[in-house]
């Protein structure tokens, strides 16, 4: 089935447009990153403790952050009113993340939601482990360990993926589908900054399916070049690019079309464990898409013309 028919879009006499948006968007999120001293990390990397519990009626975080100004922890009143407190997913539902602090008691998270329960004695559950939603507890150690495998994990992911191509096909063609990949990742981390989002692991795992993602839809259209190299040997480089392009461009909308709607059903109804994975593969999907025609291959076209220079 061919969604599109005949078409004949001139992609790579496009190509500076697209690298001025993408300079637009990639800049934006480094100046956003910038100012906010990196991405927003979760627990996960930082290591900290995350409490998240349901009352039975709507809740003002402002008045939970007011009774988080004195929590009593071994006889001693301590103030974590600028934690992080937010709803978590409905407007009963509060989440508070507090970072590692020094010689927190072994049963920390615990003190916080008895503290929230007796706080609030009128709008909590009878049954107390009702109330409970989740606990975690990430060590400091334990963070930085995740952190280093996270960086590790994409960057083998790169470089596997450079020299397969490589091997596969030919070295610009992997220079053009790792740039690609690159640029997808810098945009879903500069949107997530701007938008005020965290990393964290769930996030890292949208990462590398936005990788694969990406990498398929460039594989099939760089396939497609090589293939036409050899039957349109007197059209130039650029315009027989443009015709691969073309001769892909209704699978790859179908592809795209269907798995964003996927993505767009999770991010709709999946809950908010899954909120922030689906919104970073819708990303991922539409920048993938993007990328793979308004980078890749315009990549692959100047460095064939500088090697034929």
């Amino acid at each position: 089935m061919r969604l599109i028919k005949e078409t004949d879009i001139k992609f790579m006499s496009q190509s500076r447009f697209a690298y001025f948006l993408s300079g637009v968007l990639i800049l934006a999120g480094l100046i956003s990153m910038l100012l906010q001293g990196g991405p927003r990390l979760s627990i996960d990397f930082k290591g900290g403790t995350m409490v998240a519990v349901q009352f039975t009626e709507d809740m003002n975080v402002n008045d939970v952050r007011q009774s988080m100004r004195a929590v009593l922890i071994e006889g001693r009143s301590h103030d974590f009113s600028r934690a992080e407190i937010k709803h978590f997913g409905s407007y009963k539902d509060i989440s508070v993340r507090l970072p590692i602090g020094e010689e927190q008691p072994e049963d920390f998270p615990q003190l916080i939601v008895n503290h929230l329960y007796d706080s609030f004695p009128t709008v909590v559950p009878a049954d107390y482990n009702n109330f409970i939603l989740s606990i975690e507890k990430v060590g400091p150690k334990i963070g930085a360990e995740l952190s280093g495998k996270a960086v590790m994990a994409i960057v083998s992911a790169l470089l596997l993926i450079l020299i397969y191509i490589s091997i596969r096909f030919e070295f610009k063609f992997a220079v053009g589908a790792i740039a690609a990949l690159a640029h997808d990742i810098l945009i879903t981390i500069g949107i997530f900054s701007i938008m005020d989002y965290e990393i964290s692991l769930p996030i890292i795992a949208a990462f590398l399916t936005i990788v694969g993602y990406s990498l398929n839809d460039t594989i099939v259209i760089l396939d497609r070049v090589r293939e036409n190299v050899k039957s349109m040997k007197r059209t130039s480089y650029s315009d027989m690019v443009d015709h691969s392009i073309n001769d892909s461009l209704s699978r790859t909308i179908i592809t795209s079309i269907t798995t964003f709607i996927v993505v767009l059903i999770l991010f709709l109804f999946g809950g908010e464990v899954i909120h922030h994975f689906a919104f970073a593969m819708m990303i991922g999907v539409v920048v993938g898409t993007y990328s793979s025609m308004y980078v890749a291959c315009p990549i692959v076209v100047q460095l064939h013309k500088g090697i034929k220079s």
